[in-house]
């Protein structure tokens, strides 16, 4: 309250009490004399004194009270200020936060961008240099490809896939030396194999930090590959459907998580399978010269119309087969394969002969097979069907080309051999109850 109200309310208080003082001293000693006037005057002193004090302190407790007020509403007040300062640099806080985080997002968007640009002319410069005409630049594209491959992992399966569409492009290995390209059908030979290499290197897990992962999906279909070796990869899902093998095929210990298709392949030489996991083999019309699939493991097997030839050369298939020797040796092997699920050999040809000992799983099924050397299946006890529909209502039997080859070959117990080579089966005996 300002000072001039207050010195307003006291004098008029003041007044009031003057006033009061004064009517009393005169009206209330009116018709008194002597000791009752004196007695009657000094009670309206004490009388309008006292009002008039009741009612200044009446006023400084209401004065307290406004004081008092006032100063609770500054502290509300200053309170209220304090909040909103807080809530003004909370604010001011968060406009840095976002600005900041916004600016980080520029720079690494603004970094991305320029690590993938720059990615995109490396990997259209190692295009290019793939399709150079010069060898020694293939050379240098494909060993940028893998470098790019390795230091960005996103990138990986489209670089797998670029390297198998070069080996999928036409080649004729080289020939005559006369020829007039020879020299460059040698020079593409050493990039091949090359481009097999990285590839290869990088899909076995015992590679390490350098290994690209399971799940790389190889596409090789149609391609000529030369004296490949794929042991101890791992594939994803593997086409190489109609591909051709010149020289051996390595696949010793290589694990397949998905379909691996080598439908109407063509082994030129021996082909390696040894401790192989398939999910799903199909080798449909395939076509081998001397193979191995010892301890091999399928969920499922097609070899439906596959041709088992006698290896190219009688020293490579002994040199993979030092423990078989002499004439009575088979020239492919299935023993202790493993069959999860039924292995369709149904019009397989074994030309050289064919060893399925202790082989386990399902069941074996060659129906309109071909048995054209010495075949042994010692130990293998699962049912192996000799009689198949061809969908037709005609039922097909397997064969031995030669009585010959019939005596010197141990057949499954299910089996009769007749003398004209044709392959029957027991009849299944049920008991009494039956």
């Amino acid at each position: 309250m300002p000072r001039k109200v207050i010195a307003l309310v006291a004098t008029g208080i003041a007044l009031v009490t003057i006033v009061l003082v004064v009517v009393l001293w005169w009206w209330g000693t009116a018709g008194l004399s002597g000791k009752e006037l004196v007695t009657a005057r000094l009670d309206a002193l004490r009388t309008g004194l006292s009002i008039g004090i009741g009612g200044g302190g009446v006023f400084a407790l209401y004065l307290a009270w406004r004081r008092q007020h006032a100063t609770e509403v500054g502290l509300v007040q200053k309170e209220l200020d304090q909040a909103d300062v807080a809530r003004a640099y909370e604010l001011q806080r968060e406009v840095a936060e976002h600005n900041r985080l916004h600016a980080e997002r520029v720079a690494a968007a603004t970094e991305k961008d320029a690590a993938d640009r720059r990615v995109t002319e490396l990997y259209t410069k190692a295009s290019e240099q793939l399709g150079s005409d010069k060898a020694p630049v293939r050379f240098a594209g494909i060993y940028a490809l893998e470098r790019l491959a390795q230091d960005n992992p996103e990138h990986r399966q489209t670089i797998v896939n670029l390297l198998c569409a070069y080996l999928r492009m036409p080649y004729p290995p080289p020939g005559d030396e006369n020829d007039a390209d020879h020299r460059e059908r040698v020079q593409e030979l050493e990039v091949r194999r090359t481009a097999q290499h990285v590839l290869s290197s990088h899909l076995r897990p015992a590679a390490g930090v350098t290994f690209w992962g399971e799940a790389q999906e190889v596409n090789l279909n149609g391609a000529t590959l030369v004296d490949v070796d794929f042991s101890g990869c791992h594939f994803g899902e593997a086409d190489f459907g109609e591909a051709v093998f010149v020289g051996t095929a390595n696949f010793v210990g290589a694990a397949f998580t998905r379909l691996a298709s080598f439908n109407r392949v063509v082994f030129e030489g021996f082909a390696q399978f040894v401790d192989v996991k398939f999910d799903a083999g199909f080798f449909v019309n395939a076509t081998f010269h001397g193979t191995n699939f010892m301890n091999a493991a399928f969920r499922l097997a097609q070899f439906d119309g596959a041709r088992f030839r006698a290896a190219v050369r009688a020293e490579v298939a002994e040199a993979h087969h030092p423990r078989h020797g002499g004439s009575d040796r088979p020239g492919d092997y299935f023993n202790t394969a493993h069959f999860r699920e039924l292995g369709n050999f149904r019009r397989a040809s074994f030309d050289a002969g064919v060893d399925f000992s202790d082989v386990t799983g399902s069941g074996l099924e060659f129906g309109g097979a071909c048995f054209g050397g010495v075949t042994k299946f010692n130990r293998t006890t699962i049912l192996a069907e000799c009689l198949v529909d061809d969908g037709a209502g005609q039922f097909i039997h397997a064969q031995v080309s030669t009585g010959d080859v019939a005596t010197r070959s141990t057949w499954p117990e299910n089996w009769v051999v007749g003398e004209d080579g044709v392959i029957t089966e027991r009849p299944v005996e049920t008991s009494a109850s039956d």
